[in-house]
């Protein structure tokens, strides 16, 4: 009778075999009796954070960039956290890591006006795209991602001065535009005031 009883901590679930056959899943927090041939593995059920490392990827267009990402995640189910993968944590960060990689290819670094969605002007889309994709590659282990974050982005650093310049010589462009735009706007507003 003794050696059935098992404490269960808030946060912790103990995932029950029967002679090598899942009997199933212990949530309930306390002292819990369950049969004493079995045996019990502890699985946490509490939510953690798990940050990639620093990555060089070269993004959509080309260049190499410096990319990290923090995922706040949690198991969901025990039974494939503890059966369908060797080690659920760190399936987690190479998945996330893969993640990472494929979403800081899809975008460029900056979108220098063109419209177009980049990860360093919408880190909203892109972080919902990364929250996407690593929710899909984690579901076989019986993780939910709760969301996920882009913590460092830079140019890789044998470029950062080149694509300094070029942010550089964007804003001396966009101010001497801006001068066009309104020497063409007074002049515009100075013929209406005539006719």
């Amino acid at each position: 009778f003794w050696a059935g009883l098992i404490p269960v901590a808030p946060g912790q679930a103990r995932v029950i075999k029967l002679f090598g056959r899942y009997d199933g899943t212990v949530h309930q927090t306390g002292l819990q009796w369950v049969n004493p041939f079995t045996t019990r593995t502890k699985v946490s059920v509490r939510i953690r954070n798990q940050e990639t490392p620093i990555l060089k990827v070269n993004e959509a267009q080309g260049n190499p960039i410096d990319i990290a990402a923090v995922v706040v995640w949690q198991v969901w189910d025990t039974a494939k956290a503890t059966f369908v993968v060797d080690d659920f944590v760190q399936f987690v960060a190479k998945q996330a890591e893969t993640a990472v990689r494929h979403v800081a290819t899809n975008y460029p670094y900056d979108a220098h006006g063109d419209g177009r969605l980049s990860l360093r002007d919408n880190p909203a889309d892109v972080t919902t795209q990364l929250t996407a994709e690593i929710t899909e590659r984690v579901a076989a282990a019986g993780v939910r991602v709760i969301e996920s974050r882009i913590t460092h982005l830079a140019y890789a650093p044998e470029i950062a001065q080149a694509m300094l310049r070029r942010q550089q010589a964007d804003a001396v462009v966009a101010a001497r535009q801006r001068i066009v735009e309104g020497a063409v706007g007074m002049v515009q507003q100075a013929l209406d005031q005539l006719a």
